[in-house]
C-alpha cells in the first residue's frame, strides 16, 4: 500500500484550484500600440521668413533641440501670408506695435487639417509683445483648432495658462474640420478698459481683466507688438490681417 504525504496532496490541490482559476479568467485584453503623436518638429524645405520686415522665433523647448526659424517656411504673397512651420514658433513685424484699447484680427486657414501631423495643432494671433528677440520675452496668444476648441495661453516668460487644459477647451464657436478637409477660423485679441477679450468667429471664448493677465510671470504689458502664433507641423495661410484702434 502507498502512502501520499500531505505535502504532496497539498501540491495537487494547489494546482487544480489554479487550473480551475485559469479556466475561468477572462482572456486577457490584447495590447494597443501607442498613438503616433508626431511631436518631433519637421524641417521644411526651402525654409526661412520671407515677407517684408516680418521676424520670428522658435520656443525655447525648440531651440534646446537645435531647431532654427529657418526650420519653417514663411512666404507672404500679396495680402496672404503662407506658413508652412516646423518648430513651434511667433512671428512679428516691429511696426505693428500698439497701446491703450485695440484689437488685432486675421482669418486663418487650414487648406488641409492635419496635412503635417496626425493630431490637432493651433494657431492664432498673439499681444502684449516685449523684449520678443530676447529670452525675457512675454506675449498673450489665442489660437484655435480644428477640432473645435481653443487655448489662451502666454510667455511670461515661462509658459502660463488663462484658459484651455490639454487640447484646449471645447466651444461651438470654434469651427470644425473632417480629417484632410478645410477649416476657416476668424481669431480677433482685443483690449477695451479693464479687459483682454478673445473671440473667435464672432463669439467671445475667453475674457479676463488686466490684472489677470499683467504681473509677475505674466505680461509685462498690455502695451507692445502683436503677431502670430503658429504650433509646430502646421500648414495654415493667414488673410484680413487688421489692427485696429
Amino acid at each position: 500500500m502507498r502512502f501520499v504525504s500531505a505535502t504532496a496532496l497539498a501540491l495537487v490541490g494547489a494546482l487544480s484550484i489554479a487550473q480551475l482559476h485559469a479556466q475561468q479568467a477572462p482572456p486577457a485584453a490584447p495590447k494597443q500600440a501607442p498613438m503616433n503623436m508626431q511631436d518631433t518638429s519637421r524641417k521644411v524645405p526651402g525654409g526661412g521668413i520671407k515677407a517684408p520686415g516680418w521676424q520670428g522665433k522658435v520656443d525655447a523647448t525648440e531651440a534646446a533641440k537645435g531647431a532654427k526659424i529657418d526650420d519653417s517656411k514663411f512666404v507672404q504673397q500679396g495680402n496672404e501670408i503662407q506658413v508652412n512651420n516646423g518648430p513651434q514658433a511667433i512671428y512679428w513685424n516691429p511696426v505693428n506695435k500698439t497701446a491703450g484699447d485695440y484689437a488685432v484680427s486675421a482669418t486663418f486657414t487650414e487648406p488641409k487639417y492635419m496635412s503635417s501631423n496626425d493630431h490637432p495643432h493651433p494657431y492664432g494671433l498673439f499681444i502684449g509683445g516685449n523684449k520678443l528677440d530676447t529670452d525675457q520675452a512675454t506675449l498673450l496668444y489665442c489660437t484655435p483648432y480644428g477640432s473645435g476648441t481653443f487655448i489662451v495661453r502666454g510667455f511670461g516668460p515661462a509658459p502660463f495658462r488663462l484658459d484651455g487644459g490639454g487640447r484646449g477647451t471645447a466651444n461651438d464657436a470654434v469651427h470644425k474640420a473632417a480629417p484632410g478637409g478645410s477649416v476657416t477660423q476668424d481669431v480677433e485679441m482685443s483690449v477695451k478698459g479693464d479687459k483682454v477679450e478673445c473671440k473667435i468667429n464672432g463669439t467671445t471664448v475667453s475674457s479676463h481683466s488686466k490684472s489677470e493677465v499683467v504681473g509677475a510671470g505674466k505680461l509685462e504689458s498690455t502695451d507692445g507688438i502683436v503677431g502670430l502664433r503658429i504650433a509646430h507641423n502646421v500648414d495654415v495661410n493667414v488673410t484680413n490681417w487688421k489692427i485696429t484702434k
